[in-house]
């Protein structure tokens, strides 16, 4: 199985000059830099660390994930991941669970945090109508995503002004109450519920750790240890979920090449 891999160019004299003169403060004329902390939402044990460097709408986007939910159907468990805009740009808290199932879903959470103004996809569309586009984020237990692209200018704004959440989607149903483990999706009832609930929530804020470094590819996935790997046409697997059982996730993603 291929995997996709990221490759960071080395550091070159000039670019160890930028970074020298370069303030610890968050941003340069058009250029920001943000990170915030991933924690665990719906006992998943999911956690992480985000950073997001701004160039007026060009993004380039890193995320560490470790404990996520690992498998699903003998392939790695996709995990949709987004920027959240347009509210208040908080993560919910156990109190945001309106129904009693035990878990704050979606759309629960989406008073705290907002719509998905960025799908953050491997490849390929990052408009919200990727949102649920699971064949086109990483999958396992742990990874490293990296990829540049133009977000919207509401997402640009919301990212600058502190309103933009980094939400991780995808709990291992085996962690849920049981009413919450039965259930399918309100978002696409061909997924069950655990494959959409928020694993992991943080809201960006402005870098005190200067520039996010140059060189970087501008699409990917790292596996780290204990991963299994990006995933493949998690859609169909889960609607296989009632009919199929086992006949999608079969195939890997084969790796991929520029954005």
């Amino acid at each position: 199985m291929h995997k996709k891999m990221l490759f960071a160019a080395p550091a070159l004299a000039l670019g160890a000059l930028s970074m020298a003169a370069a303030p610890a403060a968050a941003h340069a004329e058009d250029s920001w830099s943000f990170q915030t902390t991933l924690n665990t939402l719906n006992g998943s044990g999911t956690t992480g660390q985000a950073m997001v460097d701004l160039h007026g709408t060009e993004a380039t986007v890193t995320i560490d994930v470790s404990g996520a939910a690992e498998t699903f159907m003998d392939g790695p468990f996709p995990h949709a991941q987004h920027f959240h805009i347009g509210a208040q740009g908080v993560c919910p808290g156990p109190d945001a669970d309106t129904d009693g199932d035990g878990v704050v879903s979606t759309p629960e959470g989406q008073p705290f945090y907002g719509m998905i103004g960025t799908s953050l996809t491997t490849e390929g569309d990052t408009s919200p109508d990727s949102g649920l586009a699971v064949e086109r984020f990483p999958g396992g237990s742990a990874y490293t995503y990296e990829r540049t692209f133009e977000v919207s200018p509401e997402a640009a704004e919301a990212i600058k002004n502190g309103t933009a959440s980094v939400v991780v989607h995808g709990v291992d149903p085996t962690l849920l109450p049981a009413a919450a483990a039965e259930k399918q999706s309100s978002l696409n009832p061909d997924l069950p519920l655990a494959a959409t609930l928020p694993a992991a929530c943080g809201t960006l804020s402005a870098s005190q750790m200067g520039t996010m470094p140059d060189g970087g590819a501008d699409t990917g996935v790292t596996q780290q240890a204990g991963a299994t790997g990006n995933t493949a046409g998690y859609a169909v697997a889960a609607a296989g979920v009632l009919a199929v059982a086992g006949s999608a996730l079969i195939a890997r993603r084969r790796a991929a090449g520029n954005r």
